[in-house]
């Protein structure tokens, strides 16, 4: 069971992102206000879900939490922020979007940068440790994974579909095969070379 409080008697929000390991695509983030004592029995890290049970939990997520929010910033800010600083506007954001405004916040990972000159957090595979993340964590993925499912029916050779933007084999494939398109970060330096000249096009 994780926990469901890190900063005890303060209206707390936990934030992760989604996307930044990828080639293509924006980088989400999300940020959820549980209410106080908030249990549930598969709230979990996401990448421990199904797809299928972490769209469940999105609709209870975001019928139970007191406040949630989702930021994103687009490829052309990833390649002028690095992907680090632009997943962690997109907390940002997400944190700016929240109806409730918290008193401390808790974040995935080992880094970030001060909101609003609030107590904050950074928890290691904090997606697996409190209720908070996760709840965000599964937000994240899930409205990036919706992003890359509609962006997979304008490019249909790089199978966004399946593998979300991520490089495994059949994406990097097409990478060579059919160039870069708009939503691929020329700053990633695992990108393969490719013949073709920007923009994609058909």
């Amino acid at each position: 069971m994780l926990d469901n409080h890190y900063y005890e008697g303060l209206i707390e929000a936990g934030t992760d992102e989604a996307g930044r390991g990828c080639l293509a695509g924006p980088v989400y983030a999300a940020a959820v206000i549980l209410p106080p004592d908030y249990e549930h029995p598969l709230l979990n890290d996401s990448k421990q879900l199904s797809d299928h049970q972490r769209r469940q939990l999105r609709e209870v997520i975001e019928h139970d939490a007191v406040a949630w929010a989702v930021g994103i910033c687009s490829v052309q800010e990833i390649d002028k922020l690095n992907i680090l600083n632009a997943s962690i506007l997109a907390m940002h954001r997400a944190l700016d979007g929240l109806s409730t405004v918290p008193q401390a916040i808790i974040v995935d990972g080992n880094r970030f940068k001060p909101w609003r000159g609030l107590p904050y957090t950074t928890i290691v595979k904090g997606d697996g440790k409190q209720m908070a993340i996760a709840a965000a964590s599964i937000l994240a993925k899930t409205y990036r994974d919706d992003c890359m499912i509609k962006l997979a029916e304008q490019f249909p050779h790089y199978q966004w579909q399946q593998n979300k933007g991520y490089p495994t084999k059949a994406h990097r494939d097409a990478i060579r095969q059919h160039g870069l398109t708009p939503y691929h970060r020329l700053s990633f330096t695992q990108l393969p070379p490719v013949e073709l000249e920007l923009p994609f096009s058909q």
